[in-house]
């Protein structure tokens, strides 16, 4: 059995909201293991978190997502300021230093910190970094990224997530024959096609811009103490995020590691979105115990 505790830290600029899970009785060697997304919030992570009872599991909503209110009069999401709030975040838990496994967005932010505070984490699990400047076609992956936006501004959500669904099951490099596809319609994807006038959606605006934009520090990376295991879906082969995780393993000196399912191969039906969670969970201890 576990408890949860829900946990506030007032960060400059932000009030924090985080989530402690623990074991009822210490088991003992374990390091505490924080789960992080981007945009993701802590919802995404609670069914690959039930498969470490053994552990303190520890998940947030990143600044200015879900419950972590801003007071900085800022709308944008950049790594590098992630990154610090994570930092004092572990320095809060007074449990450094951790492990982290990081989804997407926050693959990006766990890079970040462990180029900026590498003694924070012992080893960093990062699964598949949607980082363009990795790949060969990444003048064409930042138009694509444009696409997607462009149609979200134009004609709302349920397009630009369309647009965005297109760009990311596309099989290999960004060619003509994308961008001379015609508009994908978002009801094929049981997409809203009424436009509610929202443009602040952190995925599809320009407002987490700068985490696709992030610039891997190679050196600093493979520099520091921690042990990186840069993780990509068995089923995402040859889509966007397979490419740039397969590119950052390389940047790294390594080859990817292949967990099982997808992009959210660890959901249990959070979103409407199921992996293959227990598969994905035994994979990752099995990384973790590897360390």
């Amino acid at each position: 059995m576990t408890t949860t505790e829900t946990r506030t830290l007032a960060a400059p600029g932000v009030d924090l909201v985080y989530d402690v899970r623990g074991p009822q009785s210490a088991t003992g060697g374990h390091r505490t293991l924080l789960m992080i997304g981007q945009p993701m919030t802590a919802d995404g992570f609670g069914t690959l978190a039930a498969h470490f009872t053994d552990r303190t599991v520890v998940t947030y909503d990143p600044r200015g997502l879900g419950r972590s209110m801003r007071t900085d009069g800022r709308s944008d999401h950049t790594p590098q300021q992630q990154a610090a709030d994570l930092h004092l975040l572990i320095e809060a838990l007074g449990a450094a230093p951790v492990d982290v496994f990081a989804s997407s967005g926050g693959a990006v932010t766990a890079l970040e910190l462990v180029a900026s505070h590498s003694r924070d984490v012992v080893t960093l699990v990062a699964h598949e970094p949607p980082i363009n400047a990795v790949l060969p076609d990444a003048a064409a992956a930042d138009r694509a990224r444009a696409g997607f936006n462009e149609a979200y501004q134009a004609n709302g959500t349920g397009a630009g997530m369309a647009a965005f669904m297109a760009m990311v099951s596309w099989q290999g490099e960004f060619t003509d024959a994308y961008f001379a596809q015609p508009a994908p319609d978002p009801a094929a994807f049981g997409l809203p096609t009424e436009d509610d006038g929202s443009r602040d959606d952190p995925l599809l605006s320009k407002n987490s811009w700068a985490v696709t934009d992030y610039r891997p520090d190679a050196a600093a990376l493979t520099a520091a103490p921690t042990r990186i295991v840069i993780a990509v879906g068995e089923e995402t082969a040859g889509t966007y995020t397979a490419r740039t995780a397969v590119a950052t393993a390389a940047l790294l000196g390594q080859e990817a590691v292949v967990f099982p399912s997808h992009h959210g191969g660890f959901l249990g039906g959070e979103f409407g979105y199921a992996g293959k969670p227990a598969e994905f969970a035994a994979k990752l201890r099995e990384v973790l115990d590897a360390g």
